[in-house]
């Protein structure tokens, strides 16, 4: 690449940068000032919408209720579709199609006829099993089921995965050993943003949990507007923040690494005598 192309795409990455950076920050920068305003236009700024936060009992228990339904849904998303999308791909290809249909559906279904299918299950579950708002974690493993597919699909696609099968599977890994520690860890990245779509997918819903009368993060977000705007706006802040951190974590913690060691892994050195996966 020429000297002069290469200036130039350097200034339009950084261009397009600005222009996203400036589209995203802008009105979260609106929305903190508005958030930080006293009683009067004359009054000085003030985080006392902030502190309220914590001081919200309601507003606590919806944040650590959308917190838990969040890694509820992670889990059950990673322990539905991983093992599912690997063992289809290695044993069962003739079941992509039908397994892409089935985990893309939940796009083309509106929210309201999702609610309006399952109101009678969950009153059916609040009056004999249980009427926690954690139940909510069935219906968000749907919901996210299409953006965690579509991520660990790429991560399968990007590897040869019948061929580090059928190389673990030659020196003794049954097929667990496999999956947990040959194909899995080549996917790391996918995995982890299957889990950002999933935890960004649940804090941010609230359609059903309203029209199912639970009250998560996004619905006392609404309730607590009519009341105390400048909360309610401090709150969304935060989510928004929380969300952009956790997005760095990820982002650092899917970074290959440099150099791993053989003994690090507890896979057997080349040569090694009587070696093997166990």
């Amino acid at each position: 690449m020429s000297r002069n192309r290469r200036l130039k795409l350097q200034i339009f990455r950084v261009a397009v940068f600005l222009l996203l950076g400036a589209f995203f920050l802008v009105p979260i920068g609106a929305m903190f000032e508005f958030s930080t305003r006293g009683v009067t236009d004359t009054a000085p700024r003030t985080l006392n919408a902030w502190l309220t936060i914590a001081q919200t009992p309601d507003l606590v228990a919806a944040i650590l209720a959308s917190l838990g339904l969040a890694v509820l849904t992670s889990l059950g998303m990673l322990l539905l579709l991983v093992p599912t999308m690997i063992w289809v791909r290695l044993r069962l290809t003739y079941l992509t199609r039908a397994m892409e249909f089935l985990c893309l559906l939940p796009l083309t279904i509106p929210a309201i006829v999702l609610v309006a299918g399952l109101a009678p299950i969950y009153l059916w579950m609040n009056l004999n099993i249980n009427d926690s708002i954690l139940t909510l974690a069935f219906v968000y493993l749907i919901l996210v089921l299409p953006y965690a597919y579509r991520a660990l699909y790429t991560g399968l696609a990007a590897i040869d995965v019948k061929t580090l099968a059928e190389a673990a599977r030659s020196l003794g890994a049954n097929w667990s050993t496999v999956m947990l520690r040959v194909i899995v860890p080549n996917m790391s990245v996918a995995i982890l943003n299957a889990c950002l779509l999933s935890v960004a997918v649940v804090l941010g819903e609230f359609t059903i949990a309203n029209l199912l009368n639970y009250v998560n993060l996004q619905v006392a977000i609404a309730l607590l507007g009519r009341a105390n705007a400048t909360v309610s706006i401090a709150v969304a802040v935060a989510s928004l923040l929380f969300a952009f951190i956790l997005l760095v974590i990820l982002s650092f913690a899917g970074r290959p690494r440099a150099r791993v060691h053989l003994e690090d892994t507890g896979l057997p050195y080349p040569g090694a005598a009587g070696g093997g996966l166990r």
